[in-house]
């Protein structure tokens, strides 16, 4: 159903997702496969499964955000034992849901994993952070575009410098990022930048990806995402026409052996019709 004028689009959104903003994983679930974003948010069917490498990521993710919460907090760099036992934790809290693990994976396997990239994180020179650290899992939500649902962005990092204000989202990836993949994933970076703007007045802003490749040796690497006016403009206007899609109802499946295989909706797709 398209949304009435008098409707604002966050009570669109609280209408038809059931929440009154939208978030950047909600539109990429949608540019992957609307299918699955009408099952999770409009249905809001629960996640049976989950991938090792969701919950995986999930777990190192929590690390990096506890390392830099205490240097936040004038503490010394947590030992790495210290920060294994925070993945442990983080393993724990969501072994609750059925793990799907590879044909080589187990829980033991992916422990080890851990350590070597958390090891990995710690030699790395991002591990001190790019300049102060103003913020650490920081939640901004704003307009960015008007007729769109505000949206909601969670910064993993945020630190300042002399001479800019620098955003980092961390990744974890099984192989390390082309240019290609970095340019695929920057809409992510640019939408948050609107909201930073307001946020960090007077100085650029610098924005990166910093990949935590799952290798036998893991690599720690930062990669830049240039700020582009036009891709911004792109970027907004893909979001646009993700969120018409979304108030008009239009949900298909879209088979992809890169997504299909661990989505946890593959029941209710095949019943699909």
């Amino acid at each position: 159903m398209i949304t009435s004028a008098l409707e604002h689009p966050n009570q669109a959104a609280e209408r038809l997702i059931g929440r009154d903003y939208i978030s950047w994983s909600a539109i990429s679930t949608y540019q992957s496969c609307p299918l699955r974003f009408y099952f999770r948010y409009v249905q809001g069917l629960p996640e049976k499964t989950v991938s090792s490498s969701l919950v995986f990521g999930a777990a190192i993710h929590a690390v990096v955000q506890f390392h830099y919460e205490e240097l936040l907090a004038g503490a010394e760099p947590p030992d790495l034992d210290t920060l294994l036992a925070v993945y442990q934790a983080e393993w724990k809290e969501r072994d609750q849901q059925t793990i799907r693990f590879g044909q080589t994976e187990s829980v033991d396997s992916l422990s080890q994993l851990a350590e070597r990239v958390l090891a990995a994180f710690q030699a790395s020179d991002v591990a001190a952070g790019v300049g102060r650290i103003v913020a650490v899992e920081e939640t901004l939500r704003g307009e960015i575009v008007p007729g769109f649902p505000d949206l909601l962005a969670r910064i993993d990092l945020l630190a300042e410098s002399d001479d800019a204000v620098t955003v980092t989202d961390f990744k974890t990836s099984r192989s390390r990022w082309s240019a290609e993949q970095a340019a695929i994933n920057a809409d992510q970076l640019l939408l948050y930048s609107q909201l930073l703007r307001e946020v960090a007045p007077g100085k650029p802003l610098r924005l990166q990806f910093v990949v935590l490749t799952k290798t036998k040796q893991p690599a720690v690497e930062a990669i830049d995402v240039p700020y582009d006016p036009q891709q911004v403009e792109r970027t907004w206007r893909i979001a646009q026409e993700v969120w018409r899609s979304i108030e008009a109802g239009r949900f298909w499946p879209n088979p992809s052996l890169t997504h299909c295989p661990a989505c946890p909706f593959r029941a209710e797709c095949r019943a699909w019709v």
